[in-house]
């Protein structure tokens, strides 16, 4: 095992400003925080001395504004440094910053500035401000002001004459003359580890997004738990591109970072991810299942296009990889014969791949969120790379359950984190007790609700077993589980990710509550699709694949191959094939990338009655 990093004090009484002070004072060279800057021809880095002197500026100028002690400032900008620093910035005065998805409609924006009783909010740019605005009028809110980073074309917004509207810029130099670090010291450590650190607005698949409020004591010991499971290199880059409205991006983009003194480089459009992996080749790698999907997707495209005799140099060598998966799997060391074929396989034919797509460096990959295709989970697995899949709710401050690579059981989601106990209730509901369960849920009075009974179990909506090594199967969550007319339950994930199976399916909605059969909504991959097409000699776009013919019958091969894996209540009878991918965008997706179910049945609700009706 690496040195630990020292710890300023007691884990179960540190703050994130304890931890920064740290890494100032040890690792105060090393860079903190990375970022695309177009006007210096590439990245700009701050070094964690350098960060933090800028995060004691932005905070004296949020407290020239007069953000005081306990109040909650609302956050929505992408994944730039502004607003890196400025949630750390308001952690220090100890405010509560809390990030809203750049994706969220007026009335969920409304919801939580009302909700949140938030007097200021610190928004990206004209796009943003303008959703912002009308709650400055907003009688039910107290949104008092608004800060913008990137004001637009320069003039000087409506409200400004009034001191309703801010430049980030012009915070950023009243913060940097009122700096005095004597009382940037003293404010910060007039706070405790009790004391609020954010509070996540979940996001909202159905309903209003409720606020979990989360402190610095259960944050700094989830950050504790992994290192006990996974070994990294002291400051491990991460590579920071989901949003930080999202308990996964928090941890591992904003806090473990500080935890570890590593280094965060942001991406600004979750797009170009693969693009920046293969610059970068980091060492570490978290994607939610749709990410792991995509990058899937990609990867195959480029492989189908190899020649002949390279494709079954990589079968074979796949079939090793696995094979040395399988014996680490069941706790075995592998043969030496095993142990050699794979040296072999991974230097001459799986490396080289893998440095094309910058994962050749690679010693921890996971996912979470949702449950993972196993189809994928064997993709990578030939690879030789085992996807770490971790489980775990906003409620849990992110991780509850781990794989780790000393054990893991691809298809699980691992074993509880130290602190913390699982299990099942009778129907299948997992509940969670532990140190790092939140506080509650933040009430409209500012009070908190706890989240936990009287017993200090959390009811936490999945369907899951334990098997007998302690390992989580997760099945669903209860809430979307289908129920027949005949009163079969069913998991619409299972059955989705059986259908994904197939390259040509990118994304699946099953649907059948209350009905005696399954039918379900299909998507064309956008990258595997056309290729397929194009091999036979099939022309056009997306939406024309959707209703060619020939595309069509290769994919009922595919819901036919899925139906086989499945029990008869479980079977997709009717399909739709879909040219359009789902997105958050359009609405579909939440900004994690899992399926909005209600707002696809409502917009494909015509299809979804014909398939019954036929």
């Amino acid at each position: 095992m690496t040195t630990p990093l020292r710890m300023p004090g007691d884990p179960g009484e540190l703050t994130l400003p304890a931890l920064l002070l740290r890494n100032a004072e040890d690792h105060g060279a090393r860079p903190a925080l990375s970022w695309r800057a177009p006007e210096a021809g590439g990245w700009r880095t701050l070094s964690w001395a350098a960060a933090r002197r800028r995060i004691g500026e932005l905070a004296a100028g949020f407290r020239v504004l007069g953000v005081r002690r306990g109040e909650i400032v609302l956050l929505m900008m992408g994944n730039r440094p502004e607003h890196w620093l400025s949630d750390l910035a308001l952690v220090h005065l100890g405010a509560v910053p809390v990030t809203v998805y750049g994706t969220a409609a007026p009335g969920q924006i409304a919801h939580i500035a009302r909700h949140s009783r938030a007097r200021l909010a610190v928004v990206e740019g004209p796009r943003e401000r303008a959703r912002w605005a009308p709650l400055l009028d907003d009688a039910a809110a107290r949104l008092e002001r608004l800060v913008t980073v990137e004001p637009g074309d320069g003039a000087r917004p409506e409200g400004a004459a009034d001191g309703r509207h801010e430049s980030f810029a012009a915070l950023r130099s009243r913060g940097a003359a009122a700096y005095e670090p004597g009382e940037f010291e003293a404010e910060w450590r007039r706070g405790g580890a009790g004391d609020p650190l954010t509070v996540v607005y979940t996001s909202g698949t159905t309903g209003d997004p409720k606020g979990v409020v989360i402190n610095h004591r259960q944050v700094v010991q989830n950050a504790v738990a992994p290192d006990g499971v996974v070994e990294l290199p002291h400051h491990v880059e991460h590579l920071c591109y989901l949003p930080f409205a999202h308990i996964a991006e928090r941890m591992l983009g904003l806090y473990l970072p500080v935890f570890r003194a590593s280094h965060v480089y942001l991406c600004a459009d979750p797009a170009q991810v693969g693009a920046l992996a293969r610059e970068l080749r980091p060492a570490q790698f978290f994607g939610v299942p749709r990410v792991w999907e995509k990058l899937t997707a990609a990867v195959r495209a480029v492989l189908d296009q190899l020649p002949e005799e390279r494709r079954r140099a990589l079968a074979a060598a796949a079939e090793t990889a696995r094979a040395h998966v399988a014996c680490r799997e069941r706790g075995e060391r592998p043969p030496a014969g095993l142990a050699a074929a794979y040296a072999t396989a991974k230097a001459e034919v799986l490396d080289p791949l893998l440095a094309a797509a910058g994962f050749d460096r690679l010693v921890w990959t996971a996912s979470a969120s949702a449950p993972m295709p196993q189809e994928v989970v064997r993709f990578w697995a030939g690879f030789g790379i085992v996807i770490m899949d971790a489980w775990g709710l906003t409620e849990t401050v992110g991780v509850a359950t781990t794989n780790a690579p000393g054990a893991f059981r691809l298809g699980s989601v691992g074993r509880p984190l130290d602190g913390l106990a699982v299990r099942t209730a009778v129907d299948g509901e997992i509940e969670v007790r532990g140190r790092t369960v939140c506080a509650g849920y933040l009430r409209a009075d500012g009070t908190v609700e706890p989240v936990t009974g009287a017993d200090g179990w959390f009811r936490t909506g999945d369907i899951g077993r334990i098997d007998a090594d302690g390992f989580l199967w997760l099945t669903d969550r209860k809430k979307e589980m289908i129920v027949t007319s005949t009163g079969k339950n069913v998991s619409p994930a299972l059955v989705e990710n059986a259908l994904k199976e197939h390259p040509l399916i990118g994304q699946a909605l099953v649907h059948g509550d209350g009905r005696s059969y399954l039918v379900a909504l299909l998507v064309l991959d956008p990258e595997l699709a056309p290729a397929w097409a194009a091999r036979h000699g099939v022309p056009g776009s997306l939406a024309e694949l959707a209703r060619n013919a020939v595309v069509r019958a290769e994919i009922e091969r595919g819901v036919a191959a899925a139906n086989a894996q499945l029990n008869r209540t479980e079977q997709v009878k009717r399909f739709s094939l879909l040219g359009e991918e789902w997105g958050p965008e359009s609405g579909e997706l939440t900004p994690s990338l899992k399926l909005r179910r209600h707002v696809i049945r409502h917009k494909h609700g015509q299809t979804l009655e014909r398939m019954y009706a036929m």
